[in-house]
């Protein structure tokens, strides 16, 4: 006669999401209509860092700033990126659309082929997910900027 050992239960927890909010800034545009008023929101958070950061801007059905998230802080040239993170906040912020900032702390504002590749995904998780990627900008020095959709490339 075989004796079968049983196997102990698992315990599965149930869990709530939400989004804290840490702090706020304020943004006298209110509205972004263009890739130079979305500099103007995420130029502070990016100017001056001696490393890569990434940050995503999530917006309402009128292009309304809801919160901004610091998704990855890298090293000298890059950082870590992956659309389930980027897409988290918006998620959980009910966000009709989010436009994407990150810096590169050499000044240069040209786009490396690696932010290429994460833009073509990123547009492409939107729209799987009903979430636009309006816009990805690169902030550079000297209050200069490179947007993906003024150069066509979104």
């Amino acid at each position: 006669m075989e004796v079968k050992k049983k196997i102990p239960a698992k315990r599965v927890d149930i869990v709530s999401l939400k989004v804290v909010k840490e702090s706020s800034v304020l943004y006298e545009t209110r509205k972004i209509s263009n890739p130079y008023d979305a500099y103007k929101l995420a130029k502070n958070f990016l100017i001056d860092s001696d490393r890569e950061k990434f940050i995503v801007a999530c917006l309402d059905t009128k292009n309304q700033p809801v919160n901004i998230q610091v998704v990855s802080i890298g090293s000298l040239n890059s950082a870590i990126v992956h659309p389930r993170e980027v897409f988290k906040v918006a998620m959980l912020s009910n966000a009709s659309n989010i436009i994407c900032f990150h810096n590169h702390p050499s000044g240069n504002i040209n786009p490396s082929g690696e932010d290429e590749n994460i833009t073509r995904r990123l547009k492409e998780c939107g729209d799987i997910l009903g979430i636009g990627l309006v816009d990805h900008i690169i902030v550079g020095d000297n209050d200069t900027y490179f947007s993906f959709k003024e150069n066509n490339k979104i």
